[in-house]
């Protein structure tokens, strides 16, 4: 497999001959307002630029993951660039209804044994944040991805450490796990997706795995940088089995 680390949280995934594009956050540097009620009010989103082409990101791609429909993972200039008969997958009914009201044809809901041209997408459980937070911050997922060519590959989503990924990582056995580990944040309410103490559970949940960590600096809300989480991955001593890619970076395994 190849992961390419675009922005945020877009990736596209060469998989078993296959290409998934997942939440694709495509708009030009700055033109978005900031999220409210956080830091960096007087910078506009995205933070930065893509490192490659809008044409380059959504060339070949086979199907998109949209794990939840938050601006910064599905925006308008995704719905703009990609085919309106693409294969798409949502996490639930209602995002697919949202993503068909933009004009996309070709839907289908994630479940825990989807199967994509003989590969396995199962469908993982998530938490956007802890107590309070996750009624404003909805519904999310991950997706595991299994074939008998390939390792096994966990795409955690905009999820916080918690006990579902814990079995998730159980069941399945993920040899590469990517997480959402800026610690997004409003003013009030707490880490968003992960934060340096949540990766550091996930590598002693998967000791052996190779953890790939995105979604950093790219939106105005951010709270974990991405020398920080080097820093503190040296300090833990999981240096060796952490990735934190810039934009615009691939791993092969």
């Amino acid at each position: 497999m190849n992961i390419h680390h675009i922005r945020n949280a877009t990736l596209v995934v060469d998989y078993a001959g296959k290409k998934f594009l997942v939440d694709p956050f495509l708009a030009e540097k700055g033109t978005l307002p900031p999220f409210p009620n956080s830091a960096r009010q007087d910078q506009n989103n995205p933070l930065v630029s893509l490192p490659i082409s809008i044409e380059e990101v959504t060339a070949g791609v086979d199907a998109v993951i949209v794990t939840h429909t938050h601006l910064d993972h599905w925006d308008d200039a995704a719905k703009d660039a990609l085919p309106k008969d693409i294969k798409l997958f949502t996490q639930n009914e209602e995002d697919k209804i949202e993503i068909e009201g933009a004009g996309f044809t070709n839907i289908e809901v994630l479940q825990e044994d989807t199967v994509f041209e003989g590969i396995q997408l199962i469908k993982t459980k998530g938490e956007h944040g802890r107590g309070e937070i996750l009624k404003m911050a909805g519904h999310v997922c991950g997706v595991v991805f299994k074939h008998e060519d390939e390792k096994t590959l966990y795409v955690a989503g905009d999820t916080v450490w918690y006990e579902e990924v814990q079995k998730t990582i159980d069941a399945h056995h993920p040899e590469i796990i990517v997480v959402n580990a800026g610690d997004n944040q409003f003013l009030e309410g707490g880490s968003l997706v992960m934060n340096e103490d949540d990766v550091y559970e996930v590598h002693k949940a998967a000791p052996k795995a190779k953890i790939i960590s995105v979604h950093m600096e790219a939106v105005n809300h951010w709270a974990l940088s991405r020398e920080k989480l080097k820093n503190f991955a040296q300090e833990k001593g999981m240096s060796s089995n952490l990735m934190v890619p810039n934009d615009g970076e691939a791993y092969s395994f």
